[in-house]
């Protein structure tokens, strides 16, 4: 019998390869008018897929260039239509209906062009589950002022997650709603916790009282006063920017660590809100910094901590998965291509 295993991402891009890779295709895309574009997409995801690894296996993506061309097209065609006077109204309601549909076309399409060591992944979503998931559960969460949004992120992940597959082994998630909160309250406190501090630190009812004072007939605003609204608005910038890392991070792990995939596999993911959120701000510093120069390496930088604080337990041997499944699909043959359709490449 096998023993259980563990396996960490391994994300092995260098910034200098994908520096070359970013500024081609930025040239090209100015040269052709913003054509070369899907192409430059395929040649970025292809890059990030091939320097991932789980135990020296390669993930790969597999899109080509026209295929994303034809999806955008369409896509800008169907937007052209909203533009039109009084048919517009009835294409906004179509589109509104439309749009699972299209989003569900859409993660397919990003499943079955991605690959684990030859092995292509998959995703079989429903409309109705898709319309309860991307529609109907927002607007409800937004209805009770979003005091209820982690039960449709929960009801979001369980969706995209379980409807994937790789090979024929299917993806599975089932968690409770409380690391949902967690990660939602957590990020919701900090913000809460830096706009009161900032409102008194700042004089907050003085400041409330002079800028009614302003907007009276004559009313002037002293320097002071600016200068409290310009710090009033870095306090904002404070509260809002890092609770979405924070968010974000907390989210992640309580995801990874109830997904599953058939065969005995979990996941784990160990992000700390503090790191994601030092890289993800110096990234942003340094970029600005560089008019952009140094964009590639911030996603190599990323990606690497993503990669560096994610791992797989495995219940045996990952060469005899991924080799059985790899049989399984083989097997399936041109029926299986035959089932999936044809998929119009809308990739958002």
């Amino acid at each position: 019998m096998s023993q259980p295993q563990t396996h960490r991402v391994e994300f092995i891009g260098n910034a200098k390869t994908y520096f070359g890779i970013w500024i081609v295709n930025i040239l090209l895309s100015i040269v052709t008018l913003g054509i070369y574009s899907a192409w430059a997409k395929v040649r970025t995801r292809r890059y990030f897929a091939q320097n991932t690894l789980i135990d020296k296996r390669r993930f790969d993506y597999h899109a080509t260039g026209g295929q994303i061309l034809i999806g955008r097209i369409i896509v800008v065609l169907g937007l052209a239509v909203l533009a039109i006077p009084l048919v517009n109204i009835v294409a906004a309601i179509a589109l509104f209906f439309a749009l699972p549909w299209l989003l569900n076309r859409s993660i397919a399409f990003n499943a079955r062009m991605t690959s684990f060591s030859g092995v292509r992944f998959g995703f079989k979503g429903s409309y109705g589950r898709s319309f309860l998931v991307f529609i109907l559960y927002p607007i409800l969460a937004a209805l009770t002022l979003f005091t209820t949004y982690p039960f449709s992120a929960r009801a979001t992940h369980r969706y995209i997650i379980g409807q994937h597959r790789f090979g024929t082994a299917n993806f599975g998630f089932d968690s409770p709603i409380g690391p949902f909160y967690k990660a939602f309250l957590f990020a919701v406190g900090w913000s809460a916790l830096v706009l009161v501090v900032g409102f008194f630190a700042l004089g907050g009812t003085q400041l409330l009282y002079t800028l009614a004072m302003s907007q009276q007939p004559g009313g002037q605003p002293d320097p002071a006063f600016i200068w409290s609204i310009v710090l009033f608005y870095v306090v904002l910038l404070v509260a809002i920017l890092p609770a979405g890392f924070i968010y974000q991070a907390y989210l992640r792990n309580a995801v990874y660590a109830q997904a599953t995939l058939e065969g005995g596999y979990r996941f784990h993911s160990s992000l700390s809100p503090v790191k994601l959120m030092w890289i993800a701000l110096s990234n942003a510093v340094v970029v600005a910094c560089t008019l952009g120069l140094m964009l590639p390496w911030a996603k190599i930088r990323m990606a690497r901590y993503l990669a560096d604080h994610t791992q797989v337990h495995a219940a045996g041997s990952l060469d005899e998965f991924v080799g059985q499944e790899s049989e399984k699909v083989s097997a399936l043959g041109d029926a299986y291509t035959d089932i999936e359709g044809i998929d119009l490449g809308v990739a958002i």
